[in-house]
């Protein structure tokens, strides 16, 4: 992978860039994935409890937004591409916040959990320690924190216009300790594989 040499925000306009111009693309190839083994995660913890307001971190074109609003939850987007979040409002109703990951405008205690399904990836080492105070701040007291992400020991650019910080557990769990976040669960998937093919890790924490 090549090293990061540019600023965050230039990271973050080239990659979001790069979803843009495949938007269509990206929502006829991940329309149709199964995450129910991540949903269920995330919900676990909260019971059975129905109206959770809940934030999609790197909504994309809505599909998880749609689902939590199927459960008649309070879905929120957030996503930096722009053509991702005008897919999403288009699609679910809900309300779409168009925000950097690495600079986040959110409200104190206005959420009960934040589902992060293949988004965090994306935020450089150098900032995931600020982004995950942020949502901290954003999440309720006791409220959830959950991140899917391709696992690895690298960081940089994957291809010329998409990067990626790839972390496993160990590491993942001293950032989220770090922050105020107690691990509850976390898993390995596509499951039913040999580890080695299992290549993204899910995690499920608590605020303290």
């Amino acid at each position: 992978m090549t090293k990061n040499k540019q600023p965050i925000e230039k990271i973050e306009e080239i990659t979001f860039n790069d979803y843009g111009g495949k938007a269509e693309t990206f929502w006829e190839r991940t329309k149709d994935h199964d995450v129910s083994q991540n949903y269920a995660a995330f919900l676990a913890p909260f019971g059975g409890r129905i109206g959770l307001d809940i934030l999609d971190f790197g909504c994309g074109p809505g599909r998880d937004i749609e689902y939590f609003k199927s459960l008649k939850h309070n879905p929120v987007g957030l996503d930096g591409t722009l053509e991702f979040c005008q897919n999403a409002r288009d699609m679910t109703g809900c309300e779409v916040y168009h925000q950097s990951f690495n600079d986040l405008q959110l409200t104190d205690n206005s959420f009960d959990g934040v589902f992060a399904n293949a988004s965090m990836f994306h935020v450089p080492s150098e900032n995931l320690h600020k982004v995950l105070i942020d949502l901290h701040k954003a999440i309720r007291p006791g409220g959830i924190l959950f991140m899917s992400n391709p696992r690895g020991d690298e960081e940089g650019w994957s291809t010329p216009t998409r990067y990626g910080n790839f972390m496993q557990f160990d590491k993942s769990n001293d950032y989220l300790e770090a922050a105020g976040f107690e691990v509850l669960n976390h898993y390995f998937r596509p499951p039913d594989l040999p580890f080695e093919e299992q290549k993204w890790l899910a995690i499920v924490a608590r605020t303290i």
